[in-house]
């Protein structure tokens, strides 16, 4: 299923109904920060990271089970994430999603944070957003916050910070 962007401009109740949509099919970047945590639960980076060249930038990316292009993470039996406590940036955001300018639809408006000026939304398709029972509230400032967590570390993530980052993992007999 297709993202389908709704502006986010008040906190909505959330639960995960585990629909399997957003752990298959995406393209999920991960930054150096999102590699460490998961390789340090005895997790191997060869066996989740993939590259993808993009412009003069190598990006880091999740690798995906062939068959279904679910997430190598993702138990297709239970929708679950086996590594949630320690998921990437990404992950944490969806099925919300942040930008640096309007998307152009309807209802949409800047949201100001940090002295940073963002617009926020949600994936209407999401049958969690606004769910029955919710288990949380997820509010605009969560997700802005996420949002330029993620921007700092993927600027930050590249080529000789990941070769450093697996030196430094070896060395600690992690991955």
């Amino acid at each position: 299923m297709r993202f389908k962007p709704k502006p986010f401009t008040e906190p909505v109740p959330f639960r995960c109904l585990y629909c399997l949509d957003c752990c298959r099919g995406r393209h999920i970047y991960l930054t150096l920060k999102d590699i460490e945590r998961i390789a340090k639960t005895g997790k191997d980076p060869q066996d989740f990271v993939t590259f993808s060249v993009e412009g003069d930038k190598i990006r880091f990316v999740l690798a995906v089970r062939e068959w279904d292009l679910g997430c190598v993470f993702h138990d297709p039996e239970t929708g679950k994430c086996t590594i949630h406590d320690v998921n990437p940036i990404i992950c944490r955001i969806y099925p919300f999603m942040v930008s640096r300018k309007p998307l152009g639809i309807g209802g949409e408006m800047p949201f100001e944070y940090r002295g940073q000026k963002l617009w926020l939304y949600y994936d209407e398709s999401c049958p969690g957003i606004n769910a029955e029972e919710p288990e949380t509230t997820i509010t605009p400032g969560e997700i802005a916050e996420l949002g330029l967590e993620f921007e700092r570390e993927f600027e930050r993530t590249d080529m000789a910070g990941f070769a450093e980052l697996i030196e430094r993992l070896d060395g600690e007999g992690n991955g």
